[in-house]
């Protein structure tokens, strides 16, 4: 694996001037925050990063070329904690920032209420948040909020006003995201593909993206954590997902990658997908996964075979959402 000139990141969110070298591979890569604001993932047993260690996360991925940021008022102070990096750095208007509508908010709400003026009010909370006048993008995060024109419109009014330079959704199913590339003709999707969920590739999806100029965001690589888990590890009602794991290691040992690697690459080397959204736990964690981008050129043997056997796959094991239940 080829090596990167790392500059590690020093006295928490603050960075040391002259020393923020952008790296041309980083283009496709999205540093999530979800870790910073919860706890997040099947593997993670330490809880969320103190707030130094998200701020020196945050800095060492800006050093390191990475200038766009996925967040979302779901995922606890995330925002809060992205937006005080933004200020003391100074990194309004340098950097690029992604969040989401509050779930489920108008559900139990009077049809009466104006929903412009709810979207509008939490994007300015956001905004606020994050100490910046604009967000590069605004994603619904209830996928079934796609199909309700008002709100669809009401995105576009604040796209209109300079709030947002981009709206869009962030999917589970393929038939919301045929939807919304299709109908809604939204700016960006959030989608989730691993080598494990391959459903789109098997859809029109990617060719009306392109043809509508829609951009396209891959999460969940690593499956929340699942793809790289020992097998000993995994939890009694996961139990199904060895025998993908076990037939996962055989090829990529074959190829000479390790999970990890195989996971990321998969997502990130598909010339279909404008970027990456990917998280992590630490600073190790996060240099690792910079210098596995650059190793996508020596990968479309493996990638070739991955995608002939992990079809189809069961959603129990692919939605996340589904693992709390016996399955």
């Amino acid at each position: 694996m080829k090596n990167l000139a790392i500059i590690p990141a020093r006295g928490g969110s603050k960075m040391t001037p002259g020393k923020n070298i952008p790296n041309r591979n980083m283009n496709k890569l999205v540093l999530g925050t979800v870790q910073f604001g919860l706890d997040y993932g099947i593997v993670n047993k330490l809880g969320k990063p103190s707030l130094e260690d998200s701020l020196k996360m945050l800095a060492f991925a800006f050093q390191n070329g990475i200038r766009t940021f996925d967040t979302a008022f779901a995922y606890g102070d995330a925002e809060e904690i992205l937006g005080k990096f933004v200020v003391d750095n100074k990194l309004a208007g340098k950097v690029k920032i992604i969040s989401k509508l509050k779930p489920n908010i108008f559900e139990g709400r009077s049809p009466e209420v104006s929903k412009y003026k709810i979207i509008k009010w939490e994007i300015e909370k956001s905004l606020n948040k994050l100490h910046i006048k604009s967000l590069d993008g605004y994603l619904l995060h209830t996928p079934a909020y796609i199909y309700d024109k008002k709100i669809v419109e009401a995105l576009k009014q604040c796209k209109k006003e300079g709030l947002i330079s981009n709206f869009g959704v962030s999917i589970y199913d393929a038939k919301d995201a045929l939807y919304a590339v299709k109908d809604a003709r939204v700016d960006y999707i959030q989608i989730p593909y691993s080598v494990f969920d391959q459903r789109l590739d098997k859809t029109d999806f990617f060719k009306i993206a392109k043809k509508n100029n829609v951009k396209i965001f891959a999460r969940s690589a690593f499956l929340q954590g699942l793809i790289l888990m020992k097998n000993s590890m995994i939890p009694k009602h996961l139990s199904e997902a060895k025998k993908y794991l076990n037939t996962f290691d055989k090829i990529i040992g074959k190829h000479g990658f390790t999970r990890i690697q195989t996971a990321m690459l998969f997502s990130y080397s598909n010339s279909n997908i404008d970027s990456l959204v990917f998280g992590v736990d630490n600073v190790s964690q996060l240099k690792q996964n910079i210098g596995i981008a650059n190793r996508a050129v020596d990968f479309e043997k493996c990638r070739a075979e991955l995608e002939a056997r992990f079809i189809p796959i069961k959603k129990s094991i692919i939605f996340p959402s589904l693992w709390s239940k016996k399955i």
